[in-house]
């Protein structure tokens, strides 16, 4: 409850409280309120934290009353049921859900706890394959793309795009016909909204190389199951396994082309925009380079001293 302030109207936090809603019944006005504002992909990621996470939290308590301790709870019993990544964006997520409660008048200003509950440290995103792992991986996909018309030709089909790209697992799973265009891919929703990838000549000889059934929208087709392939990831490990990957994530390919674009030295902002990022900063975690790369870079800034010294 806040502290009584010169100007302060006692009546007001009474009136507050009267109208405050319980947790479970905010969660429904918060969700019918903001959802049209979100894009499709969180919409679908939203509702499943929300069915998982937030559904039957705080049970008996008002929005108002949700204080430091309601929350540090809930976000250490989060963190034992999910991942740190998660379980910080289902904070988010409440700490969203508490701003709007005090700019809807059920909360006092500047009172969401969430403020004050700290976040798990993020893993550093560090890992990218080497040209010696690429290879190895790149023999795995070529043999699987020569089975041709099975479903491990078109996973492979799939990863391989990813590697050439640079996209995201659910930007190319979710790839239409209609989104090639010449040597362009414009994808309708991606995690920063519409955007335009570009193709080079091998990416654009994958995509001509898989059969187009009649009626099939989508351009990577589970013919098995009749429905595309949603998840990449649930067929990454069996690729990697045989490639001995064993901890590579299916996004650190999306890592390998960004750093491998660092070091072949193309600017951060143009790795930016062919990654899809709206800031330099989202970049530049991916920038990293290869010890054999610095000592390159060494090698050559000292003999060209060198020459200068003679």
């Amino acid at each position: 409850m806040a502290h009584a302030e010169v100007g302060h109207d006692p009546a007001d936090d009474r009136l507050r409280i009267r109208s405050a809603p319980m947790f479970r019944d905010f969660l429904d006005e918060y969700w019918q309120r903001t959802m049209p504002r979100w894009k499709k992909s969180s919409r679908q990621m939203h509702a499943s934290y929300r069915r998982l996470y937030l559904e039957g939290s705080f049970p008996g308590i008002s929005i108002d009353e949700i204080d430091e301790e309601h929350v540090a709870r809930w976000f250490a019993a989060l963190n034992s049921n999910t991942g740190p990544g998660a379980a910080n964006r289902v904070l988010a997520i409440l700490n969203a859900m508490l701003n709007k409660g005090e700019e809807w008048g059920y909360r006092s200003d500047g009172s969401n706890p969430c403020r004050s509950v700290r976040r798990n440290k993020s893993r550093k995103i560090e890992r990218f394959l080497s040209s010696a792992e690429l290879r190895r991986l790149g023999e795995v996909l070529e043999d699987d793309q020569s089975v041709e018309g099975s479903l491990r030709s078109t996973v492979a089909a799939a990863v391989t795009l990813l590697l050439l790209t640079g996209c995201r697992a659910s930007e190319v799973a979710g790839l239409q016909w209609q989104d090639l265009r010449g040597y362009r891919l414009k994808l309708r929703d991606s995690k920063t909204g519409p955007r335009t990838v570009w193709l080079g000549d091998d990416a654009r000889a994958v995509l001509d190389a898989l059969s187009r059934p009649r009626n099939i929208p989508w351009v990577f087709w589970n013919a098995e199951r009749r429905a595309p392939l949603v998840k990449l990831s649930n067929y990454w490990p069996s690729i990697r396994d045989r490639a001995g990957l064993s901890d590579v994530r299916l996004h650190d390919l999306r890592h390998t082309f960004a750093s491998h674009a660092a070091m072949s030295n193309e600017t951060l902002s143009m790795i930016g925009r062919l990654l899809g990022h709206r800031s330099l900063s989202a970049t530049s975690r991916y920038a990293h380079l290869g010890d054999e790369h610095v000592s390159e870079a060494a090698q050559q800034i000292g003999a060209a001293m060198e020459r200068l010294l003679l």
